[in-house]
């Protein structure tokens, strides 16, 4: 059984709870989410603290229940302060630029990448090798930034392409004569 589940969920206040036996949906001050709900774990609301329970004694509803818990939990981080990826570009000539709902990288290639953003993301570029991806939704902004690392991923001899802030490359040594 899992012992996340039993951790209650603290909502703070501002933030709407709408619970069905297919749909959870959220709202708070950055928006809204929605999640399908598993038939294996019941979300019930308890003063200002969700609480989620297996529906049942089978090893997958015990699972579940951590698993949604968690992501009951994420959801209201989610629309309370929200989600951010940092990106950054290292290379010589290595640039990006945020233009609207588009990301325009420039990573070395013949061409220019332009990477569509999809609705709920927002990317800024503090500076021309730094990308931060944001929104309420954690797995599609953490979706949104291994795509845009999936560009150009960092190469093993030099380091060079795009990685998260703080990631650690392990460099491999260079052909000795």
């Amino acid at each position: 059984m899992s012992r996340i589940a039993k951790n209650p969920i603290p909502v703070p206040k501002g933030v709407e709870v709408n619970i069905t036996p297919v749909l959870i949906s959220i709202k708070g001050p950055l928006g809204t989410v929605a999640r399908p709900m598993d038939p294996n774990v019941g979300v019930e609301k308890d003063g200002d603290t969700l609480k989620c329970k297996a529906l049942g004694n089978s090893r997958h509803a015990g699972a579940m229940s951590g698993t949604m818990r968690a992501l009951v939990a994420n959801m209201v981080t989610g629309v309370t302060k929200g989600w951010e990826k940092k990106l950054s570009l290292i290379g010589v000539g290595y640039r990006a630029q945020a233009q609207g709902d588009k990301l325009n990288l420039s990573l070395g290639f013949s061409h220019p990448v332009v990477q569509q953003m999809p609705m709920g993301v927002k990317v800024v570029t503090p500076t021309q090798t730094e990308i931060v991806v944001s929104g309420i939704d954690k797995q599609l902004v953490g979706r949104i930034a291994a795509e845009i690392r999936d560009v150009k991923p960092p190469e093993p001899y030099k380091g060079k392409g795009v990685r998260y802030t703080g990631e650690a490359i392990t460099l491999k040594e260079t052909k000795k004569k």
